[in-house]
Formats: structure tokens, C-alpha cells, sequence
């Protein structure tokens, strides 16, 4: 006995295909980039004082004539370091370097400058207290990045 295998004159679509997967990968692929810039644009401006202040700006007042000012253009990063090197001079390396660690600590996006300021920090202390004393509060935050700026303003 043979049995005959009919076979449908139209083509079967195969299920996941048409306007909704299509909408699906699109919506994968934007999403993603509304997020990152709608985040990114909410805050440009961190208050690393811990003194309340008018210093969160919206992206809704990026805009204003006010926000045109040096100050707001300033990346987080450039602020936490001019204050690092403000306390040092006004207390010590260890306060501010106890200070950058907690920082990183509480924004880890600042990870990548630690170094940075670290090795600006170090320097700072051979101006203000001479190489010797400058060295004694080297402390691995950020690795050697303190001790390296230490010894770069040493040489």
C-alpha cells in the first residue's frame, strides 16, 4: 500500500516572522540607547559635599542661561578631585584619600579617574608636605597611583 504525501500549494509561514518580530528586534535594539541617554541626561551634576544644595540639575534645565556656567559643565570626576585637593591642603592626604576611596565606593562610574586623582593627590602632598611625609600617608587606594604621583613630583 503507498501512501501519497500531499503537500499545500501555499508556503507555511514559520511562527516569529512578520511585523511583530520585526517590531521586537527594533524595539531590542532603541530601547537600550533611550535608556542610556534618558539616564544619562537626568543628572549632570553630583553633590559630593553631602551639604544640601541646588546641585542635582535636570536635563529639562540644561538649557537655561544658568546652566551655561563653568561650574555645570564640569564633569563629576573634575569636581571629587578639586575638593580632594582642597582637603588636603585644609587637613591631609589621608582624609582625602579616605575620601576618594568612599567616593569610588559610592559611584563605581568614578573607578576609572581614581587613578588619576590618586596620582594628582600625590603630588599635591610633596607641594604641601615635602616627598618624605607626602610618602607616609601612601595607602592602596586605587593601587599605587598615590605613591607613583608622590614620586613623579619627587623626581
Amino acid at each position: 500500500m503507498k501512501h501519497s504525501v500531499k503537500h499545500s500549494a501555499t508556503p507555511q509561514t514559520r511562527r516569529g516572522r512578520g511585523p511583530a518580530r520585526r517590531i521586537g528586534r527594533s524595539l531590542a535594539l532603541v530601547l537600550p540607547v533611550v535608556l542610556v541617554l534618558s539616564g544619562t541626561l537626568a543628572v549632570t551634576r553630583v553633590n559630593w559635599s553631602g551639604s544640601p544644595s541646588d546641585s542635582v540639575l535636570t536635563a529639562s534645565e540644561a538649557t537655561s542661561p544658568k546652566a551655561s556656567s563653568p561650574a555645570a559643565s564640569r564633569a563629576p570626576h573634575e569636581v571629587l578631585r578639586d575638593r580632594l585637593l582642597t582637603e588636603l591642603q585644609e587637613e591631609d592626604p589621608g582624609v582625602a584619600l579616605t575620601h576618594l576611596q568612599q567616593a569610588v565606593d559610592d559611584r563605581p562610574s568614578l573607578a576609572r579617574h581614581c587613578a588619576s586623582i590618586a596620582r594628582a593627590l600625590g603630588r599635591a602632598a610633596v607641594r604641601v608636605y615635602g616627598p618624605t611625609r607626602a610618602q607616609s600617608y601612601a595607602r592602596p587606594v586605587c593601587d599605587t597611583a598615590f605613591a607613583s604621583g608622590v614620586l613623579a613630583a619627587h623626581r
